[in-house]
Order: structure tokens, then sequence, then C-alpha cells
């Protein structure tokens, strides 16, 4: 295994020890590793020596060959579905197929591997070992490999058939069938664009064993480049140049509605040329580079009758697309016009629904005597991302200052709205001078009144702050949580009432508390301590500890409050984000009561 650093950054994790690596040779297995985010492989001599291709000088790791140049023809869309389907699964896997030699016969290969993924479920990196099944000797060129999954069942690889070597056409078609079942599963997933470009990244671009994908979208009739390979592959600012290059091709190509596929006895009379406006450069019979792709294939995308976009994909290697590998891009071309104009769809009723969460939610905390304030929104990441928390900071008439944070059941459209219509509300008893409790209650009739059956619990409460009075309720709210200057981080005990909107009728107790000078509050809503992965009551004590941590080494927050509850604020929401998943929004709102008023 090529020494190197691992997957997240251990430098001894991507280093055999030296008596694996004498074990690897002495059972006659080859080693290889391909980096998915920068595009290097690199295969051991011994993995060389298997297929046939000559090892470095120096005995060190070298460039790997294409698939296409190493499987034989007939086995290549097998090795291409497994592989297809090892990326999007992350894992172990275990692929079965035949080299040719280049005196005539084939070897026989396994190809047993991992996939790993990063913290995202993206892959980043593969490894694993390459084994000859037929420890040197030839076998019958009719004779199949096959593919083995990590499950242990087995496939049949290529036209080879089964094997015992009933060669024909129906495994090859099965095999092209895998294939585009496996980019379909993948795009299946996707839900935004770049779920889209991610996936074609992710699993397409390696499977099909190309360079570089360009993805162009129509925008009011202009074909548009939406997003190059998220990583891997050629540098963005080389994608950008060639997605400039290509611009003319693949209007051509939406145009007519037919994919374009280099020829290979054109090459002759663009060898060594710059690339002509209207298709990508072409080169020698030698590879290509990112701006000379070797060969390419330019899909027009097409759903439902409408023109979607464009797609360019680039080898580094020649290759002759024969018609059953223009029939597979074909194919794939159909659906990922399909998934990116639902992706599509779906971006712009998000990009609506954002647009109106943001109309809802202040847009600015007002600056206010004796106070600092900081506040996060952050959306879910399941579902219409959109959901019903809001917070706000009010003045108050006589002096004081209001503070509201709420979250309405569901993440959709209504949700929002119905949050709007809350925050109005609740503002207007509020300003009109009743106290929180009174609040809360009229609040409560509201929701029960509107055309919804959703419910809310929501916090409000008022702080004077000549004195640092509290006056609170809650309903159905997490407590607010005061840090002091002790660096102690505490839950308050304000007792509490339903949800809005579940007991219209029911008042809500008034309970009174008081913040000193130099001490800080927090409230917020579930999202921020809710973890599928762990215990919601382990999660808060988790929070505490990580404020008090804060308050310990938090000294700046008497000379700068407002910069230092901003970093406050930024931490908080840190471990949100590094979830894998954010099933609910999250809100939260700041306030450090100044020692001095200025």
């Amino acid at each position: 295994v090529r020494p190197g650093p691992g997957p997240g950054g251990d430098p001894a994790a991507g280093t055999a020890h030296p008596l694996l690596s004498l074990a690897v040779r002495a059972a006659g297995h080859g080693a290889f590793e391909r980096d998915l985010v920068t595009g290097e492989t690199h295969w051991d001599a011994q993995a060389l020596r298997l297929v046939g291709r000559p090892a470095p000088v120096d005995g060190g790791p070298a460039p790997a060959p294409n698939l296409d140049l190493v499987v034989h023809p007939e086995d290549l869309p097998d090795v291409q579905a497994a592989l297809a389907e090892a990326l999007s699964t992350g894992g172990p896997y275990r692929i079965r197929y035949r080299v040719p030699r280049r005196g005539g016969g084939v070897i026989r290969i396994e190809e047993t591997g991992e996939v790993m993924l990063d913290v995202h479920r993206r892959p980043v990196r593969i490894s694993g070992l390459i084994a000859d099944l037929d420890h040197g000797r030839a076998p019958d060129e009719r004779r199949a490999g096959r593919r083995v999954r990590s499950d242990g069942n087995t496939g049949n690889a290529g036209n080879a058939g089964n094997a015992d070597g009933a060669a024909g056409g129906t495994s090859a078609a099965g095999a092209r069938s895998a294939l585009l079942l496996a980019l379909t599963r993948a795009l299946s997933r996707a839900i935004t664009v770049r779920d889209v470009t991610t996936a074609v990244t992710d699993v397409a671009r390696p499977a099909f064993g190309a360079a570089s994908i360009v993805l162009d979208l129509v925008d009011e009739g202009r074909l548009l480049p939406v997003a190059h390979t998220v990583y891997g592959g050629p540098r963005r600012t080389e994608l950008t140049r060639l997605a400039d290059l290509s611009e003319g091709v693949m209007q051509r190509a939406l145009a007519r509605s037919t994919p374009l596929f280099s020829e290979p006895a054109r090459r002759g009379r663009g060898r060594g040329r710059a690339p002509e406006r209207g298709r990508p450069r072409e080169a020698g019979t030698g590879g290509g580079g990112p701006l000379a792709p070797a060969a390419w294939a330019v899909l027009p995308l097409v759903a439902s009758g409408r023109q979607v976009g464009s797609c360019l994909i680039t080898f580094a290697t020649e290759r002759i697309f024969s018609r059953e590998d223009r029939t597979l891009y074909s194919a794939f071309a159909g659906i990922l016009a399909q998934s990116l104009e639902r992706a599509r769809l779906y971006d712009t009723h998000h990009h609506r629904a954002t647009e109106l969460q943001r109309a809802m939610l202040p847009r600015s905390l007002p600056r206010l005597p004796g106070i600092a304030t900081a506040a996060r929104y952050l959306p879910s990441t399941e579902g219409m991302q959109i959901g019903g928390d809001w917070y706000d900071l009010l003045r108050l008439p006589d002096g004081r200052i209001g503070l509201v944070i709420g979250d309405v059941q569901g993440h959709n459209a209504e949700a929002t709205a119905v949050m709007g219509q809350l925050r109005s509300g609740l503002r207007a008893y509020a300003t009109d001078g009743h106290d929180p409790a009174a609040t809360l209650a009229r609040t409560s009739r509201l929701l029960a009144e509107l055309d919804t059956e959703l419910f809310a619990t929501c916090l409000y409460l008022t702080l004077d702050p000549a004195d640092g009075t509290l006056r609170a309720a809650r309903a159905g709210h997490p407590a607010p949580v005061r840090v002091t200057e002790d660096a102690k981080a505490v839950e308050l005990e304000l007792p509490g009432g339903p949800p809005l909107g579940v007991a219209p009728d029911r008042p809500y107790p008034l309970a009174v508390e008081r913040l000193e000078p130099g001490e800080t509050l927090l409230v917020y809503t579930d999202g921020l301590v809710e973890d599928r992965e762990e215990d919601y009551d382990e999660s808060v004590q988790r929070m505490l500890g990580g404020l008090e941590l804060w308050a310990r080494n938090a000294g700046p927050v008497r000379v700068e409050p407002g910069p230092a509850l901003e970093r406050l604020a930024d931490l908080l929401t840190l471990n949100v984000i590094e979830r894998r998943s954010r099933p609910d929004d999250v809100a939260l709102l700041l306030l450090h009561r100044l020692s001095t008023v200025h």
C-alpha cells in the first residue's frame, strides 16, 4: 500500500506494516489504492505484473492503467456495475474479471477492496488487493470470471456467461442493465441539484472511468454551467475552461437532441491544435489532459419533452464507443435529465419557502441599552428543509426587553405560515403591555382559532435592564439556561403549561427570576440538543458542560460582549452542523447583561 496520510489525516493510517507487505507479496497478491478526492490511483509492482503492465524501475507504486485498458471488453460492463454499486453503498466488495494477455488468452483476476466513506457518507478512497485466480496457468479463453458481491453471492461477468463458459450476448446486456440500475439508484436518492452533481461525481464518473464530467443546465434559453465535479479529477479552473471550450458542442447536441461521441478516425486532423469553438479539443493517440480529452461524449438532457441541459463526459485515453455503449450513455442521459428536472423543481420550491421563512424572522436584532445579543437559525436537512422555529427580540414601551423563542410543529410551508402569524400576534400582545403569562394565553387562543391542526411550544420572558428582573412564562418549551459569572450553566426552573393551541382556556403560570450583570441567558429550540444517536437529557448535559467550558475561558466577553456571543453561537451550532442529518430546524438566542450600561 502506498505510504502516506490515511483518511482523517492520520499519518499511520495509510502505511502498511513491513510484515503485512511481505505477506501480500508472498501470497502473490498485488495492492492498489485510489484517492477519490485527488483522483490519484496507484498500483504496486505485483498488481501491474498481474495485469500485464510494466512495473516502475524503482519498484515503487505507479499510476494505474484505466479499467478499459485492463479488463476484458466483455467483462467491463459488469465491473463498472459492481464498482457503481460499491461506490453507492461503501464498504467491502469483491469483483472477478478477465484480463487479456498480450500473447493471447486471458487471466482471471479477483479484486477485493473496500470503499471508505467520509463523515458525510461520500466515498473518498478505495484500497484493496488483486489476485490471480489461475495461479499463472492460462485458462480456456471461454472460461469467465464472476462478480462476487460483499454478501458472498455471485453474478455473471460480461458476455462470458457463467463460470463454465457459455458465451453469449445476454450477459453483456444484463451487466449494462446492472450498471444503469446502480446509477439509477444513486440518482434516485438525490434531492437537490447539488445532490445530483454529487452522485454524478461520486458514482457515475468513477464507474464510467471518466476523467471529468461537466453539467450545463438550461436557464432562460441559455446553457449555463451548474456544477463540475464536486471533487476529484481536474482542478476547478481547468474544468471551467473545459466548459467554456465545449459550450458550442453542448448547445449543438441539445439543439439536435442527439448524443455526440468522439470518433478516433477523425483525430489526425485535430492533433496538437487548440480546440475549436464548438467541440472539445481532440488529442492524439496518447493520453489526454483536462483541456485535451482523448475521448468524449456529449449527452443532451431532455425530460418530459423539455430541454433540461447538456452533459459532457471526458476520458483520458482513447476509446471506441460501440453501439451498446452509445445506448448505455443515452439511457443514462435520460435518467440524469429526469433527476435534474426533479431536483430543480425541489430547489425552486425550497427557495420560495426559504424566502418566506426569512421574511418571517428578524432581519437583524435591535440594539438595546444594557445588553448584547446574538442569534442563529439553521434549517432542517430533511423534507422541505424549512420549519416553524422562530425567535424575536422586542423593545417594549416601558423600557423592558422582550425575548421570544418558539417552535411550530412540522417542517413545511404551513408550519412557516403559522409561525409568521404567531410571531405577529405575540408581538402585538406583548407591546400592548401584557405580561408573559397573559401574552402566551392570548397567543394560545389565537392558534386554536386558526384553521390548522398544528400546535407550538413557546417561551416568552421580559428583562428589566436596570435591575435584571426576569418575568417568564413557558408553553411546553425547553427551559432557558443561565450562565453565571462563576462559570456555572443552569436551567431556570420555570413552571410551564401546555403547548400553544392545545388547551386554549388554560392559564400559564408567571415566574420571576433575576439576571445579574455579567450573566448570559440562552434560549433555544429542541433541535439544538435533539440527536437520534444520543439521549435527550445527555445532550442537554453535554450542552451545559460546553457552556461552562466557554464561560471559564470567556474573559473577552467582559470587554467585547458582542463578538464573544457571536463566537459562542457558532460553537453551539457547530455540533449541529457536523451531524450526519438534521431532522429538525434550530433556533437560538443569546442575551448578555452588561456590567455597565453605556
